[in-house]
């Protein structure tokens, strides 16, 4: 793990990685290196293939009362970061509100494998380092897709390595629950594969162009979650930015990605 003394610098690093490709003029989809993205979601399909759905098929045959508990305790484990960048945004009742749930979860909650405090109305505002550099007015930069994890951009991916290199959870809790943290990360994940395997199927290998779909459900969906206006005015002709020749015309389409 990082030293405090080492997290401004990883900050500024960060800031400077995300603003490093700006989109032309006139252009609401930033992807450069398209090449290079369709090789990588190609390879993401294939271990989706061989290993995920799978998983993820076996994890679909498991009652509730266990899944939910892998969920909620990967979900609890994840607060004190969000506690941490609800303050850097400025966002005191977000940061109040995550804090109330790691306590009341992890104490009452048995260590998060329950979550009365979703029961008690205190719910998660969910946010990342990605969000609180956008706040800060880092650009988005180019669209990326990292192995193993999917789409993202420049600017989330930034925010990404600085999540992973600075948790919180390290000053709160002993070393061994620390080390539950990466097999509760891929246990959830597996999970959620398998509650939305319709839909992830339905991308993957029923779209025209799953990788256009892929990056035209990521980007909406994470501009909409930072609130960011689209015009479409600026695009040429005015086209609509979120039209997608591939998407469904029956009705909304889930992100996939969402509780990935």
């Amino acid at each position: 793990m990082y030293k405090r003394s080492q997290i401004l610098p990883l900050v500024f690093l960060a800031a400077t990685l995300a603003g490093c490709s700006a989109a032309p003029d006139g252009t609401l989809i930033n992807d450069p290196y398209e090449g290079a993205n369709r090789r990588v979601h190609d390879f993401n399909t294939g271990l989706d293939k061989a290993l995920l759905r799978p998983a993820s098929e076996v994890t679909e045959a498991l009652p509730d009362a266990l899944t939910d508990r892998v969920v909620e305790f990967a979900d609890n484990l994840a607060l004190p970061g969000m506690v941490v960048n609800g303050l850097l945004q400025g966002d005191l009742e977000g940061a109040i509100s995550n804090t109330f749930r790691f306590v009341l979860n992890t104490t009452i909650g048995l260590g998060g494998l329950f979550d009365p405090a979703d029961e008690a109305g205190v719910y998660e505002k969910t946010t990342d380092f990605g969000q609180t550099l956008a706040v800060w007015g880092v650009p988005e930069g180019a669209y990326i897709v990292l192995p193993f994890l999917g789409p993202s951009t420049e600017r989330d991916t930034a925010g990404l390595l600085v999540d992973f290199a600075f948790d919180p959870l390290q000053f709160l809790v002993p070393v061994e629950a620390q080390e539950t943290q990466p097999y509760a990360f891929v246990g959830k994940k597996v999970i959620s594969r398998g509650r939305f395997g319709s839909t992830v199927d339905s991308l993957l290998y029923e779209s025209a162009d799953p990788y256009a779909q892929a990056r035209l459900l990521y980007l909406q969906n994470r501009r909409f979650d930072l609130g960011v206006s689209v015009d479409s005015s600026y695009m040429e002709g005015g086209a609509d930015p979120y039209a997608d020749p591939y998407a469904d015309p029956y009705g909304d389409f889930v992100d996939p990605y969402e509780d990935f």
